[in-house]
């Protein structure tokens, strides 16, 4: 008398190797894999959706545009390293410029608080630093989507010309968007 197990032994195993169940595998850790998961959700939707980003926070800003206090600016890569570590995209594509700031977000938040000056544009309504400061300036030099975006890194002194917005939640002004870094020129 034959048995399953002795006639169909090969496909048995392998139905017995096959991997278990992501859901079996997360047994016991489902609040730290659904905030995970969730998180990826709203990446993936952020990323590919149509509308517009969601707004600015205080927080996104430090993530984004702050650099260390003991950070080395004289760092090549700078800014193809910074800006693939920390997420900075339009979407799935390459910004085309991008500034870090090394300035205690404290006093650039000060910045907020000054009289209007013209953007580099001329379009918009800036803010001009009161000191100068330092800073790198990130040029798109080569790719259209992440992650191959390298760009060229130029390090500036000068004033910081930054938008401010109005962030509900936290009844703050804050700063939103780093326009330029107006370099004095024989300084």
């Amino acid at each position: 008398m034959c048995t399953l197990l002795t006639s169909q032994s090969l496909p048995l195993l392998l139905l017995l190797l096959q991997p278990l169940p992501l859901q079996v595998l997360m047994l016991g850790k489902h609040d730290f894999y659904d905030e995970m998961d969730e998180k990826f959700k709203d990446y993936l939707g952020e990323l590919y959706s149509t509308g517009p980003t969601r707004p600015p926070t205080k927080e996104s800003f430090q993530k984004h545009v702050m650099l260390e206090p003991n950070y080395k600016l004289d760092y090549d890569y700078l800014c193809t390293h910074e800006i693939l570590f920390r997420n900075i995209r339009n979407r799935a594509y390459c910004k085309k410029e991008h500034f870090f700031l090394y300035i205690a977000y404290e006093e650039l938040q000060k910045t907020c608080h000054t009289k209007y000056v013209a953007c580099k544009n001329g379009v918009r309504k800036c803010h001009k630093t009161k000191e100068q400061i330092e800073g790198a300036h990130c040029a798109l030099k080569e790719g259209i989507h992440l992650p191959e975006c390298r760009y060229e890194t130029t390090y500036k002194k000068g004033y910081a010309l930054i938008t401010c917005r109005w962030q509900d939640d936290i009844g703050e002004i804050i700063p939103d968007y780093v326009n330029d870094i107006l370099e004095i020129p024989g300084k």
